[in-house]
């Protein structure tokens, strides 16, 4: 299983209550089950965002097909400014 961290911004850092955390995991959809677990204003947040993994844009892709490399720095991306 990969460990990386996973940085969180704006409403999605309010509502996990840290701005990152260490993770284990090996796809993006592992990743989001693992931190809004017993999360449920975190899991709201995290439906509506957008997702980087190392800088690079998820988009459209199926969380389950997003391997996560070993360090992975994932970032939530909440939509900003009512976006």
């Amino acid at each position: 299983m990969a460990t990386g961290k996973v940085r969180y911004w704006a409403a999605a850092k309010e509502a996990a209550g840290v701005a990152e955390e260490v993770f284990e995991a090996d796809t993006l959809d592992q990743l989001m089950m693992k931190i809004t677990g017993n999360r449920e204003e975190l899991a709201r947040v995290v439906r509506r965002s957008s997702f980087l993994v190392n800088g690079d844009p998820v988009g459209k892709r199926e969380h389950s097909s997003v391997i996560l490399p070993e360090g992975a720095v994932v970032e939530i991306l909440p939509p900003f400014a009512g976006g």
